[in-house]
């Protein structure tokens, strides 16, 4: 089956989550600059997270363009990735509405891993479907990047509990890494 379904559907979930996410943002009852230095953890979380569904899209975005067809198992695998995306404003607006205290940061790390999870999921089912040889698999490869960032997730969830600034920056470390897309299918469809 053609995968122009799948792709519109994904984008409109990943739109409506960024949308649900900045209505989280409430304004300060105040008209001075002096009145947002409360709302500063939230807008934080909110940055971030937005960077993180930015990321997801975008290499979304990449891993659809390598691939010709889907089918049931890809679909899904790629519902699978969109329910975690879809609890990242929850996880941001209580991290922030918490000030980053252990259990809403420890509980974003188990969204970003689990969606982490979802994602390597989903290639590996597009990878599958499109053959162990083709491109796209090849692209794929081992998905270092991937892996090493589960990792991060992994050990970022119990260090939320001793030191939460420290799992937060974990995350932030993690979409550093992921901020520029992921080059590895461009240059396979390149040749």
């Amino acid at each position: 089956m053609s995968k122009g379904r799948l792709e519109a559907f994904s984008d409109g979930v990943i739109a409506i989550i960024i949308t649900i996410m900045v209505l989280e943002l409430k304004a300060p009852h105040g008209d001075s600059l002096v009145a947002l230095g409360p709302l500063i953890p939230a807008i934080v979380s909110y940055v971030l997270s937005f960077v993180y569904v930015g990321i997801y899209w975008n290499n979304h975005h990449h891993l659809l363009q390598a691939v010709q067809k889907v089918n049931g198992r890809i679909l899904w695998a790629n519902l699978h990735l969109l329910f975690w995306l879809s609890l990242v404003p929850f996880v941001t607006g209580w991290m922030g509405e918490n000030h980053f205290t252990a259990l809403p940061v420890a509980l974003y790390g188990a969204v970003l891993l689990l969606a982490g999870l979802a994602y390597l999921i989903l290639e590996r089912a597009l990878a599958a479907h499109h053959g162990k040889d083709s491109r796209l698999a090849v692209a794929v490869g081992n998905d270092v990047k991937g892996i090493v960032s589960l990792i991060a997730y992994a050990v970022a969830i119990p260090l939320s509990f001793l030191k939460p600034w420290i799992a937060f920056a974990l995350y932030v470390l993690v979409a550093i890494l992921w901020f520029i897309p992921d080059r590895r299918i461009e240059r396979a469809f390149r040749e």
